[in-house]
């Protein structure tokens, strides 16, 4: 089973800990967000949002409506995403990790401006996993899907559920959130490994923990070594000083420039 990156030496921090009292909120953010999260929910958002046309917006107007959003899910940081991405993606940038991935930290959450349009924490931020099928342990705050009733219907309740062995993970349903939103809004101007780590940058279950690998077909276990690449960058990058986002913002412009239109789709 793949384990979760080691934390770097002389971090005393404990990151993920998602025990009682780790940080208010999280637990019950994560009830509503697994009682909820059901297959016919998932369809519902699904029709609602996708494709994308809301709303017409460049990146850096869509990262100001982060720049005051704290996610109540993480129990690591209490600082604003548009902090968070600058975080990650100077620690991939320091590491000399690859462009496309040093864009993809400055990227990976803007999917969370999902609650501009009204959506409720539980349904934009969290760990991802697959609906349609039973929920693995590995799940964060497993047990919490007591309440879910797709736990009780006579398929989806299966190991299998709705899905074939080796189907890939892009013919799977996964809970609603800011990943599978942002990966609509990108697709089609981000090579294919960045478009992959975003998409499944939350499936903690997946990508550390080794559920639902007889679920992956032959891209998703080659492309599923780029999302083991990035995830330390996104995980120990968080910290408790918030970066200079005036400084840092240029440097970071042409570099979004050089990929992405001047506005897109929301």
């Amino acid at each position: 089973m793949p384990a979760e990156s080691p934390q770097p030496a002389g971090t005393s921090h404990r990151f993920r800990d998602h025990a009682a009292g780790a940080r208010a909120g999280v637990r019950d953010l994560y009830r509503q967000n697994h009682a909820g999260q059901t297959l016919a929910f998932v369809r519902g958002r699904k029709t609602a949002y996708l494709p994308p046309r809301r709303r017409r917006m460049g990146v850096w107007e869509a990262s100001e409506a982060l720049s005051t959003f704290v996610d109540a899910s993480d129990p690591d940081l209490t600082l604003p995403q548009l902090d968070h991405a600058f975080q990650t993606a100077e620690s991939l940038r320091a590491a000399g990790k690859p462009e496309w991935m040093v864009l993809v930290g400055l990227l990976h959450d803007l999917g969370k401006v999902l609650h501009l349009f009204g959506e409720p924490q539980w349904a934009v931020v969290g760990d991802t996993f697959p609906v349609g099928c039973a929920f693995s342990e590995r799940i964060v705050h497993a047990e919490l899907f007591a309440d879910n009733p797709d736990t009780r219907n006579p398929v989806y309740s299966t190991r299998l559920g709705i899905y074939t062995p080796g189907c890939g993970l892009d013919r799977v349903h996964f809970s609603w959130g800011h990943d599978e939103y942002l990966f609509q809004v990108l697709k089609d101007y981000l090579p294919e490994q960045a478009a992959y780590v975003i998409r499944y940058h939350s499936f903690y279950a997946g990508h550390s923990g080794g559920a639902y690998d007889f679920l992956l077909d032959g891209p998703d276990r080659r492309l599923m070594a780029d999302l083991r690449e990035f995830q330390p960058y996104d995980l120990y990058s968080k910290g408790a000083t918030p970066p200079d986002r005036q400084a840092l913002r240029p440097r970071y412009e042409d570099l979004v420039a050089r990929y992405l239109p001047d506005a897109l789709w929301w």
